[in-house]
């Protein structure tokens, strides 16, 4: 008779979250996310090969979780009013979740293009509604390394010189979006 299931790979990747925002990358180890789900270190490895896939797993799951966030910051929005709900979403997903934050942007982590297209998909909607299909893609671009940027420099404590850094941030969205609302699909100089 085969030994009972005591954990499963979404209970793992969940412990592994939670060590990962609470200890960072580097109380990410096995045997503590053993501990959590309540089995041995080597059950996990039934489960999951070794720390670097449970560390994919985690990045695609926090990755489904922002993109479901931005999808439904932008429900019954469009264009520059979706574009502006999304960045305030993605700040606050960034401060409740900035080591997983991280990781989602990390060029060391390799997710799985299905999962890459489900995060951008409700940036690429509301891009193209914004500027239009053939410019979607370059709309959501800037909207995303401007949100990266900003979001990384102020997690990291980049912002010393004082001032009021929720009104800044407010700021860059509204440059952002006038910016896109007002360029609109245009071509840029290099088009010619």
């Amino acid at each position: 008779m085969p030994t009972p299931d005591r954990t499963s790979v979404a209970e793992i990747v969940r412990a592994g979250r939670d060590l990962l925002e609470s200890r960072g990358a580097a109380g990410l180890i096995m045997q503590a996310v053993a501990e959590r789900v309540g089995v041995r270190a080597p059950s996990l490895y039934k489960r999951v090969r070794n720390r670097e896939e449970l560390v994919v797993l985690i990045t695609e799951a926090t990755a489904d979780d922002l993109g479901a966030l931005l999808a439904s910051a932008a429900d019954d929005l469009a264009g520059a009013d979706a574009l502006a709900a999304m960045a305030r979403a993605i700040r606050v997903f960034a401060h409740e979740r900035p080591v997983g934050f991280a990781l989602v942007f990390s060029s060391g982590v390799a997710m799985a293009q299905p999962v890459l297209a489900r995060v951008a998909a409700p940036v690429l909607r509301a891009s193209a509604a914004l500027v239009g299909q053939e410019r979607a893609l370059d709309a959501a671009r800037t909207f995303t390394a401007w949100a990266h940027g900003f979001l990384t420099m102020e997690l990291g404590g980049g912002f010393t010189l004082g001032g009021d850094v929720d009104r800044a941030y407010e700021y860059g969205v509204t440059v952002l979006t006038d910016a896109l609302r007002g360029r609109g699909a245009s071509p840029t100089p290099a088009d010619g």
